[in-house]
């Protein structure tokens, strides 16, 4: 009788412990996504090549400062209603740097310096009713999308500089589809 009480006893406890264990692990990552971390879906093709319709990305929101070459999640909701609620684009320029882009040449300047741009689809021809040069104002950036003449960004009066306050976070790596994890 006394062995079954302590087996009954020690399954109750292991149970309990499997429990424990589960419930600890679904607090910790719902607070980890809740606080630090975000997955967003890409809608569209603005960041073609590196990214496509429908992968899936982790951000971080916790501790970003915004940095050229980041790609960031954004939304101005009420400076752009018409546009989609989420975009997904790379920095271009910060706060305080000079915005130039020669359509005729199809090279983007930041503070005269020809940026290096092995990641975008094709070069950049694509005016939108951009007007330059700009200097980004302070607590904002210019975003562009990787897919130039294919992307609704900050040449666009409708999205123009993003407010920093606005950026969801920064994407750190794919998470759909399975296998290709990299954002480049």
């Amino acid at each position: 009788m006394d062995n079954q009480k302590t087996s009954n006893k020690g399954a109750v406890n292991s149970i309990y412990e499997a429990v424990s264990i589960i419930a600890t692990a679904v607090v910790a990552v719902a607070v980890a996504f809740t606080f630090i971390f975000r997955t967003v879906g890409v809608v569209g093709d603005s960041m073609f090549p590196t990214l496509r319709n429908g992968d899936r990305i982790i951000l971080s929101a916790y501790n970003f400062n915004p940095a050229y070459g980041d790609i960031v999640v954004t939304c101005q909701p009420e400076d752009s209603p018409e546009v989609e609620d989420v975009l997904v684009k790379r920095i271009i320029a910060t706060e305080g740097q000079t915005v130039d882009i020669d359509f005729d040449k199809c090279i983007v300047y930041v503070d005269g310096v020809a940026l290096d741009e092995p990641y975008i689809n094709e070069p950049t021809r694509d005016r939108e009713d951009f007007t330059q040069p700009v200097t980004v104002p302070e607590g904002y950036v210019f975003v562009m999308g990787d897919n130039r003449n294919h992307s609704t960004d900050s040449r666009d009066s409708r999205i123009g500089m993003i407010r920093e306050e606005y950026i969801l976070g920064k994407a750190l790596f794919r998470m759909m589809p399975f296998g290709q994890f990299k954002i480049g």
